[in-house]
């Protein structure tokens, strides 16, 4: 780091939420810091786009992500306190098991410990509270009473203006590397003790070496249904978020900001190129989102398509994050692997990374990029090694 005696200099590239959170940890912690993305905090592109994301704090036996969890909610809420944008909206979150329900179970000693209030419904319980959900097929609900959804998109702009408040500078560019270090497209050198590549579905691409295809970018769809007119019953308050384990494990969120009823396909997609991919929902991925419409939630059986897109998870072998140092250039540091359950644990990452690059903080080896050894990518993030 800086050794001048004045404050270290840190570039990070990527305005995700992975990296917009470093940038602003490590501004808070007395760096000069410069935050640059090619098209803007939460674009279109980006794993961090979108409306809504879900938070909760069922890991199965996986303590660190319900401790990083529950450090997240303290700084999401210290930063929802801050704005009149409505970020984070509680919900609840209810959990459908057609099978086994060991990854419930198996985090319910770790939930207790941390404070988060679980409960075990019966299917007469929860049809009670949730008329507008039909159970069959249901062998066990649970309850997350804390939990609930983020705004993604426009939590990634109030986190770069909070940044900027505390005298953080940002700009848009594309983060090219050259022969005597880091450029942006239009010439520009980036000059910096430290850099942060929070580039999300484009990790693998800027490091080919040592990343390379250890993430990997797969299309998800995602379908908003018109709700009926005139009713609350699916707005937040009313209707939880939800996450059915069949076949294929969907995922819901409520009607929040008039945008309708959420619902994607946690399965991994096929591949996409986060740049030049094509992003228009498939016939197919629709059919099996409307099947599951019908069957477990008949008021919206016919409901009308009234949106639709397609993100991605930039996925790592086994499901964890990566954070990490680069192994030869010690000045570099990666963040990434969200795999379609990261955004909701951002504020924690920034805060670890931040610490051990000013201050010589350990990283848990977890999110180590040794670990990554011939491990085969998870159909989903529910069902894969950390399940």
């Amino acid at each position: 780091m800086a050794s001048d005696g004045k404050a270290p200099r840190v570039a990070v590239i990527g305005a995700g939420a992975f990296g917009g959170w470093t940038a602003l940890h490590l501004r808070r912690m007395g760096a000069q810091v410069t935050l640059i993305d090619a098209w803007g905090p939460g674009h279109t592109r980006s794993s961090s786009g979108g409306e809504s994301r879900v938070i909760r704090a069922i890991y199965g036996p996986d303590r660190i992500y319900v401790e990083m969890v529950k450090r997240a909610y303290e700084l999401w809420e210290e930063l929802d306190a801050t704005t009149d944008e409505q970020l984070y909206a509680a919900t609840g979150a209810l959990w459908l098991h057609r099978g086994d329900d060991a990854y419930v179970r198996s985090s319910l000693p770790i939930l207790e410990e941390l404070g988060f209030p679980i409960d075990n419904l019966s299917i007469e319980d929860a049809s009670r509270r949730y008329p507008q959900i039909d159970f069959k097929g249901i062998r066990s609900v649970w309850f997350e009473r804390r939990a609930g959804a983020l705004a993604a998109r426009k939590s990634c702009g109030v986190v770069r203006d909070t940044f900027l408040k505390a005298g953080g500078t940002y700009r848009t560019g594309h983060v090219q590397r050259a022969s005597s270090g880091w450029r942006l497209d239009d010439g520009t050198r980036i000059d910096a003790d430290a850099y942060v590549f929070a580039c999300g579905p484009w990790l693998g691409q800027l490091f080919p070496d040592v990343v390379g295809t250890r993430v990997r970018p797969t299309r998800q769809e995602v379908y908003y249904f018109g709700t009926p007119r005139g009713t609350q019953r699916y707005a937040p308050g009313n209707f939880p978020v939800w996450i059915d384990f069949g076949e294929r494990i969907y995922y819901g969120i409520p009607d929040i900001h008039g945008r309708g009823f959420k619902m994607a396909d946690d399965t991994r997609g096929e591949l996409i190129d986060p740049s030049t991919g094509e992003r228009k929902p498939t016939e197919e991925g629709l059919a099996r989102a409307r099947h599951l419409l019908k069957e477990r939630f008949p008021e919206l059986a016919n409901a009308p398509l009234i949106a639709a897109e397609v993100c991605q998870y930039e996925n790592s072998p086994d499901g964890h994050l990566i954070l990490d140092r680069h192994p030869s250039e010690k000045n570099i540091w990666l963040a990434g692997g969200g795999s379609g359950h990261g955004f909701k644990l951002a504020p924690a990452v920034g805060e670890i990374l931040a610490r051990a690059i000013l201050n010589g903080a350990e990283i848990p080896k977890l999110f180590h990029l040794a670990r990554l050894r011939d491990v085969e990518a998870p159909k989903t993030q529910f069902d894969g090694v950390r399940s």
